[in-house]
């Protein structure tokens, strides 16, 4: 009895040692192998020295013999490969989970610091077109350069905010969108016109925040934008939880040069959230971005615990 439990206490730790020294997945194989002529070697050398120390103790009696000494090393062999593939199997099985999560934990990083690098090409462009434009009215008009820097100040705000949510309600991306309309209106006047359409049973659904600002931006360095040929914006929501952003299309005479970074920050948004329907549509009139809308989790719950509170009875 106290020979088996060294035997198999001897077979463990070198089990354990191996683990330590060849941990990774990748190194199963060789793994397995060493285990292998450990084990043998260690069977071996082990009912070899017992056998001995019986026979020459003359142990109850007990007389060498090769064939038993043979048979005990292939059954000791087998025992331990079962034992050992046994061991193994659940090794690498919880390998295998870690190795998993680990992926999954490197894939939401990725996307996130992917997510952070896409709205930091937005802000910079965005702060830089609005100085500008404070830049010439201080100079033109002072008390039209106070207003619009208080419409600026709350758009900044609503910025830095985005910079932390990455998402937004519609309702909250349209309230933005009123404030830097505001800023545009002071520019151009009625070359500049926004129409909007939203149902409201949409506000709740989400989007990438600052979306509805390329787009609008985008349209303006695009396009003609004078009294003669106001630039009209229409924004509306659509059947099947999507949102249109449309101008009329009258481009410039001289294009301006673009290499599609808002659009395709937009686009990239929505693909590493895994929400299909974002689509770009052009034709000799207008040019429209369909936006797919994302219910708010969080809005549902809310909407539940107010339906609850609805109908709970008062006591």
């Amino acid at each position: 009895m106290a020979e088996s439990f060294i035997f198999w206490y001897i077979h463990i730790v070198v089990l354990h040692w191996y683990r330590l020294r060849f941990p990774a997945l990748q190194q199963t194989v060789l793994r397995i192998s060493l285990l292998g002529i450990s084990h043998l070697s260690l069977s071996v050398m082990t009912f070899a020295v017992m056998f001995a120390s019986y026979h020459y103790t003359n142990f109850l009696g007990y007389q060498f013999s090769a064939t038993h000494l043979q048979d005990s090393i292939w059954m000791a062999t087998g025992l331990t490969l079962i034992a050992t593939t046994t061991w193994e199997a659940e090794y690498f099985m919880e390998k295998w989970k870690e190795s998993l999560s680990e992926k999954e934990q490197l894939q939401q990083l990725s996307i996130q610091h992917e997510f952070d690098a896409l709205k930091s090409q937005v802000n910079p462009h965005f702060l830089f077109n609005c100085f500008n434009t404070l830049s010439s009215l201080i100079s033109e008009d002072p008390r039209r350069a106070e207003k619009f820097l208080d419409e600026l100040s709350k758009v900044y705000r609503y910025l830095l905010r985005s910079n932390e949510d990455g998402l937004s309600t519609l309702q909250n991306e349209l309230r933005f969108i009123e404030s830097y309309y505001r800023l545009l209106k002071t520019r151009h006047g009625d070359a500049i016109q926004l129409q909007m359409e939203v149902d409201k049973r949409y506000e709740p659904y989400l989007i990438p925040s600052l979306s509805l600002q390329l787009l609008v931006e985008n349209a303006v360095k695009h396009n003609v934008v004078s009294r003669q040929q106001p630039l009209v914006i229409d924004i509306f929501t659509m059947v099947g939880n999507k949102l249109a952003v449309n101008n009329n299309l009258q481009c410039k005479t001289v294009k301006v040069p673009s290499n599609r970074v808002g659009l395709d920050n937009i686009r990239h948004k929505f693909e590493l959230l895994n929400q299909p329907g974002f689509q770009v549509l052009e034709d000799s009139k207008n040019f429209t971005v369909v936006l797919p809308l994302i219910w708010n989790l969080n809005a549902e719950k809310k909407l539940s615990i107010a339906k609850n509170r609805i109908n709970t009875p008062l006591s």
